[in-house]
């Protein structure tokens, strides 16, 4: 674990945001490592350079996003969006299952299982999603931590009564992955982007599956998803790969040349660090919020935190210079490791204001 002092001088050295900026959960910011790699990979193009360093970037990015996620490589896809990786498990479904789902998640994690039409798609409020897994429930489907507001599902709880029914699990990290520990191997599909908490550019996602590939089929599979890519160009694949990069997309060699450093800087600064630090922050301003006479949405725990009734002011904040979002006419901000004391007393001051 890093000390408060080498955390501090790690961050300084990365970031140097010009606003007050809290809006993780729509975008993380680029540290400094990840905006040069991905000026050396654009000069690779622009120079007619061989490209062998950025499919390394991507295999290099597997094994890091898998070490965070507590599973071997082997278990993990990459691809280019939670909706792409919902898409293959949905399709895996036979026709009438059931799907349990959470009220109001995210839509990525949602709509594949929809757009089938033919799966009983069933919606129940996050709180009562463990306790409504029953007897032919085939998958439960939910993000670890909501995007509107913030709140963490009980995983453990959901984890018993799926396994207690027979049904599988499917977890989308994208709100939590890079503060929020993450125990991949407990469940039986996990997915996450990379563009938020864990600091990268758009364009990648990646999704973990069990050894056995959990009767997924590669549907998306292209010439990356054999065993021997380049041996896999012209015609059908010979023979898919033998471990999860069977499901890997096409990848976008810039957005893996970026994001190999800032899943590096995560690394270095441990999701231990990176989650008390978020969370500190994020209690701060519910406690400011408080004092102001505002309640914020109940979600303990959370680096997310969304005030009902203050979304219209999202226009004027970001006039002064203060990025958060507006969502559902709730203002929503959300902490991370470049963040401040002084940028939440920021805000508290424009709110009272």
């Amino acid at each position: 674990m890093e000390t408060t002092e080498t955390f501090e001088s790690l961050v300084r050295a990365e970031f140097a945001p010009k606003s007050t900026y809290l809006n993780t959960a729509s975008n993380g910011l680029l540290p400094a490592r990840t905006v040069a790699a991905l000026h050396r990979a654009a000069l690779l193009r622009a120079e007619g350079r061989p490209l062998t360093s950025l499919y390394e970037d991507v295999e290099a990015c597997r094994a890091a996003y898998a070490r965070l996620a507590g599973v071997p490589a082997a278990r993990v896809a990459a691809g280019a969006s939670v909706a792409a990786h919902s898409g293959v498990i949905a399709a895996s479904l036979p026709a009438g299952a059931e799907v349990l789902t959470a009220e109001d998640d995210f839509t990525s994690v949602l709509n594949p299982f929809h757009v089938r039409g033919d799966l009983k798609v069933r919606v129940v409020p996050l709180e009562r999603l463990a306790e409504s897994v029953r007897p032919g429930t085939a998958l439960v489907a939910v993000s670890a931590a909501q995007s509107a507001d913030g709140r963490i599902a009980d995983l453990p709880a959901l984890r018993e009564a799926a396994r207690a029914h027979g049904a599988r699990t499917y977890v989308d990290f994208s709100q939590a992955a890079g503060w929020l520990p993450m125990d991949a191997d407990a469940y039986d599909f996990t997915a996450s982007v990379s563009f938020k908490w864990l600091l990268g550019p758009h364009g990648a996602a990646f999704l973990v599956v069990p050894e056995d590939f959990g009767g997924l089929t590669p549907l998306l599979a292209g010439w990356v998803a054999g065993e021997e890519p380049w041996d896999s160009c012209y015609g059908p694949v010979a023979e898919l790969a033998h471990s999860a990069r069977r499901f890997d997309l096409t990848h976008a060699l810039f957005t893996f040349a970026g994001l190999r450093p800032s899943l590096d800087l995560i690394e270095e600064l441990g999701v231990a660090a990176v989650h008390a630090h978020d969370v500190g922050l994020a209690d701060r301003f519910r406690a400011g919020l408080a004092a102001l006479g505002h309640e914020s949405l109940p979600a303990p725990g959370s680096a997310i935190v969304s005030v009902p009734g203050l979304g219209g002011r999202q226009p004027e904040l970001s006039r002064a210079g203060i990025e958060v979002s507006n969502r559902a006419g709730n203002l929503r901000a959300s902490f991370h490791l470049f963040n401040t004391p002084t940028d939440v007393d920021h805000l508290l001051d424009a709110l009272a204001g």
